[in-house]
């Protein structure tokens, strides 16, 4: 019994302890209080402010005072820069419980100009000191533009790689520019200015962008100014025509190509639309055809029709033998018949136009000689039998006897018709290229 006491006895003991034991743990792990040694005074807070303010510059309208640690700001100030850094430091500064801003901006026009003032002064004793340097970089850009000029002017390689003249000249500015530009780039490295040359190209490039879009057709005939010079599908007086226009080559220059119509009338194509178009060169194959059809009637010997056609192309003058003249037959209707005569010229010598013209003339008589006629427009009208009794009681009209057609001229003459080559156009190309000093990038 004595012992089951001793044992309850001492469960008792521990069980009393554990509360002791947890208040002293507690006690143990609370955080330590804040003690402040050797806390700045007011008078040591506004000494070093002062002195901060002073180091700065341009606050000398501040005031500032200390009591018990708040920090009080007075005054006017011309810096708003300035005056927000001298708050941000108080704010900062040990001891400070709390800073009352009481700060007014100058509005003295002489406080506003001050710190522009002071920044030209700098700017200038800057560029003063930076003068040795200045005058060497601007040295070195003179040299190389002087170097790319020299060098433009003795590119005349360019033109023996085939390069039309357009195209050397595109590259004659290349060069000087990329001499030019060369050098600039070592008088920025002198000045220690490669970012801002950087920069420039940025805004260059971005300007260079929105310029591309504003002149995009005035760029679209530049280049297609130079594919023409390069490609060179026409020379001057050469007859062209592109799209619905046609007339003799007077010039090409960067932006345009002009012709001159057949009328005598100026004509200015974008080159751009040249370009793009579809174009046909009357002149670079001296030899051209011409055509013309004619209706005949159907009791006609075709073959002596077709054979007639041909005769008579045969004898005249200006045809070429070679290739053939040729007369076919065109299209079989129910009241007419259509031949077609094709002929030859030497568009050198002979004016194609004229050629035409002459032959369906001389075709014409040929056909009335042998009485090959041309079918007259043929109607059909269906009338009422009342109508139809009247008409064949009335009187028929005789028919006049048809006199033979007399021939102005004979087919002797054919011989010396005139179908020789027409210079109209080409002399007035020519003295337009003489008295006009304008751009020309095709040679003559």
């Amino acid at each position: 019994m004595t012992r089951w006491l001793s044992i309850l006895l001492v469960v008792a003991a521990l069980l009393g302890a554990l509360p002791v034991a947890n208040a002293v743990q507690d006690t143990a792990t609370a955080e330590p209080a804040v003690k402040v040694i050797d806390a700045p005074q007011d008078a040591a807070i506004q000494t070093r402010l002062n002195e901060i303010k002073a180091a700065i510059g341009g606050l000398e309208g501040i005031t500032i005072s200390v009591t018990a640690g708040v920090v009080t700001l007075s005054g006017e100030f011309e810096n708003g820069n300035a005056a927000n850094s001298l708050i941000a430091i108080a704010e900062r500064t040990e001891g400070v419980v709390y800073v009352e801003n009481q700060l007014t901006e100058s509005v003295q026009v002489s406080a506003r100009l001050q710190p522009l003032t002071d920044k030209f002064q700098e700017l200038g004793a800057t560029a003063l000191q930076l003068m040795p340097l200045l005058l060497i970089a601007v040295a070195v850009v003179v040299v190389f533009w002087l170097l790319g000029g020299w060098l433009s002017r003795r590119s005349g390689w360019l033109q023996r790689f085939g390069l039309s003249e357009l195209g050397a000249l595109l590259g004659k500015r290349a060069i000087r520019l990329l001499v030019t530009l060369i050098g600039l780039i070592i008088a920025l490295e002198i000045l220690n200015a490669t970012t801002l040359f950087s920069a420039v190209l940025g805004v260059a490039g971005v300007f260079g962008i929105a310029l591309g879009f504003a002149f995009r057709n005035i760029v679209e005939n530049y280049l297609a100014g130079i594919l023409l010079s390069a490609r060179n599908p026409f020379r001057i007086g050469d007859l062209i025509q592109i799209g619905e226009f046609t007339g003799n080559v007077v010039r090409l220059t960067s932006r345009d190509t002009v012709l001159m119509t057949l009328d005598g009338n100026h004509l200015r194509i974008p080159n751009s639309v040249i370009i793009t178009s579809s174009m046909t060169n009357f002149s670079l194959n001296p030899l051209r055809r011409f055509e013309f059809l004619v209706d005949i009637t159907p009791d006609a010997d075709l073959a002596d029709a077709r054979q007639i056609a041909r005769n008579v192309l045969q004898q005249m003058k200006g045809i070429l033998d070679e290739p053939a003249p040729q007369c076919l037959i065109q299209e079989l209707g129910a009241s007419t018949i259509v031949l077609k005569v094709l002929g030859w010229v030497d568009q050198r010598e002979t004016d194609v136009f004229k050629a035409r013209s002459e032959a369906i003339r001389f075709v014409k008589q040929a056909f009335d000689e042998a009485a090959i006629e041309m079918p007259e427009p043929t109607y059909r009208l269906r009338m009422g039998a009342p109508l139809a009794e009247q008409l064949t009681s009335a009187q028929e009209p005789t028919e006049a006897p048809k006199q033979a057609v007399e021939p102005h001229e004979t087919l002797e003459d054919i011989e010396q018709t005139d179908v020789s080559a027409d210079r109209t156009i080409d002399k007035q190309v020519t003295e337009e290229l003489e008295s006009s000093d304008e751009q020309n990038l095709l040679k003559r």
